[in-house]
């Protein structure tokens, strides 16, 4: 995968954001230099994912795979420190915006475009989506028929962690105010992972 500014940034984002839960949890220096060590090789070898919509959530994947491989925590634990980074920095929640921002139906057009393009599949390890507008049962639906996680956890031999990362979609949404519905992931053996977000 091509190192651009916005890979390098995303993939210190999420060192800085972790590294001191992970150094409460007894993981030392040298093993923190691992990870992100870990993460770098990691990035250097991936499939390429070219949208950018999605790039923090690919760089969340793999430095996720590093804590797995270096940290020496068990898969559980590694989730409540990137769980807890992303709920306590206040950069990524204004990031995140509110549900009403998120669920504003003038982006639909826009979001009708960016399904589209994922078909066209640019990048190996893109996501593929299909966007559903407003409708009696909620205010924006997604079905993600592949997923740039699952895809680089594949890639990586470590199929069984991409499910762990599919928690933060709840808690994403909770921060931003929203109602997260899903009743199937990839990760876990389904054929698409749909989304159903409501205003609370």
């Amino acid at each position: 995968m091509k190192k651009t500014f916005k890979v390098w940034f995303m993939g210190k984002f999420f060192h800085s954001c972790c590294k001191g839960g992970l150094a409460e949890r007894g993981v030392d220096k040298a093993k923190l230099s691992r990870i992100y060590r870990e993460h770098c090789a990691i990035v250097a070898r991936a499939k390429p994912m070219n949208d950018d919509r999605l790039i923090a959530s690919y760089m969340m994947g793999i430095y996720f795979i590093a804590m797995n491989r270096e940290s020496g925590l068990t898969p559980e634990e590694n989730y409540e420190m990137i769980e807890n980074a992303i709920k306590n920095n206040s950069m990524y929640k204004k990031k995140m915006g509110t549900a009403e921002e998120y669920l504003d139906e003038r982006k639909i057009p826009e979001r009708m475009k960016w399904a589209e393009e994922s078909r066209t599949r640019t990048g190996e390890n893109n996501w593929v989506v299909d966007v559903l507008p407003k409708c009696d049962e909620y205010d924006l639906g997604y079905d993600y028929r592949e997923c740039g996680i699952c895809r680089i956890c594949r890639d990586e031999g470590c199929f069984e962690l991409a499910k762990y990362l599919c928690r933060l979609d709840y808690t994403i949404a909770d921060m931003m105010g929203a109602k997260l519905v899903r009743t199937t992931t990839l990760a876990e053996g389904g054929e698409v992972c749909d989304f159903r977000y409501s205003l609370k």
